[in-house]
């Protein structure tokens, strides 16, 4: 049988690989800076072997590729009349995954996911009624395609977290709202990070917590706080970026690298942040952090490679399929400790 996403959460960690949107770019099937998932319907067979490579990495979760799948986004590439069948063939793409998982065991659970809509305005009534509309059609499709439970996630807008979990609420699914603050430390309409995931566990989320835009050093400072306070289980997703006190979110990291080939649009955000990755070690010391804090629910954002989960689920204390290829230096043809190691190499590695 297959346990339900609170069941599971209870026991231990639940590990949810995201960062669909950059992945599936560096491998060529989608556009940086539109970003927009047409993945699901042009190379079916390149979402599904990214699927895979999660689960295999330990993903317990298979989410649907619909961030930015949402009717704003189709608009603006014009291709508004393929939204549902768009949405429709990312959650059977992701459910074929979620019920034939790498191991032959229990199956994983089938997400459906709702984003940041682009559109939301503090102050204009008629663009958060379209917002509700975007998000409740998405919510019917996933439910529609047996989605197990629903993420809502990338926030900036607290108002707009809290409209997304009243209609994945109406659903009847389990919910994981998590947020995504800019760089004022604060959301854009004023609330405060830790006061908007505290209203959220208040309006009855099941899982609250961060994704994106942040990368270790700036999402964990919150999330300390936030679970001193928080009875719920919480999320902590981040980027695998180095970002900074004065760069809290990935959007305009700067390369202090030297750089001599800079991007054409004169930032590293999307295309040129490869200097500024945080290497495995760093996202599984975050991982180990959080995991300490009894945060259960875990993985990795935009950026996220299957290692990095597989790092983040290491962390967590599971094994995984991919586990069977952690690095095994001792048999390195330089740097390696095993006897079969030519010694003259070993002493050239010392000086290389």
């Amino acid at each position: 049988m297959k346990r339900a996403l609170i069941e599971r959460l209870n026991e231990g960690p639940v590990i949810c690989a995201e960062g669909f949107l950059f992945e599936v770019e560096k491998r060529g099937y989608l556009a940086a800076g539109e970003f927009v998932p047409m993945v699901a319907l042009e190379h079916p067979e390149a979402l599904e072997n990214l699927h895979k490579d999660f689960q295999h990495a330990g993903s317990d979760v298979v989410e649907a590729f619909t961030y930015n799948g949402h009717r704003e986004k189709m608009r603006v590439i014009g291709k508004e009349e393929l939204l549902e069948p768009l949405n429709r063939a990312a959650l059977k793409i992701a459910k074929k995954v979620a019920d034939n998982p790498v191991d032959g065991g229990e199956p994983n659970l089938l997400a459906g996911n709702i984003s940041n809509s682009n559109i939301w305005d503090t102050d204009d009534k008629d663009a958060q009624k379209e917002v509700h509309g975007m998000f409740s059609e998405m919510v019917e499709w996933a439910v529609d395609e047996g989605a197990d439970m629903l993420v809502g996630e990338t926030f900036y807008y607290a108002e707009e977290a809290y409209m997304a979990l009243d209609i994945i609420q109406k659903a009847g699914l389990p919910s994981v709202i998590t947020i995504a603050p800019m760089a004022e430390n604060v959301m854009r309409d004023g609330v405060s990070i830790v006061d908007t995931m505290k209203e959220l566990e208040q309006r009855g989320a099941d899982v609250v917590g961060m994704n994106c835009f942040r990368g270790p050093d700036t999402m964990m400072p919150y999330l300390r706080e936030a679970r001193k306070i928080l009875k719920c289980h919480m999320a902590a997703l981040p980027l695998p970026f180095r970002t900074t006190d004065d760069h809290p979110t990935f959007f305009n990291l700067p390369d202090e690298h030297g750089c001599t080939c800079p991007a054409p649009h004169g930032r590293t955000f999307p295309t040129a942040l490869d200097p500024l990755y945080c290497n495995r070690y760093e996202i599984r010391e975050f991982g180990k952090e959080a995991a300490a804090l009894g945060i259960n629910y875990l993985g990795v954002c935009c950026g996220a490679t299957p290692m990095h989960i597989r790092e983040v689920a290491e962390a967590a204390g599971l094994s995984v399929p991919a586990s069977k290829y952690r690095e095994k230096m001792a048999n390195h043809f330089m740097y390696g400790t095993n006897e079969r190691t030519a010694k003259h190499m070993q002493e050239y590695g010392d000086k290389a």
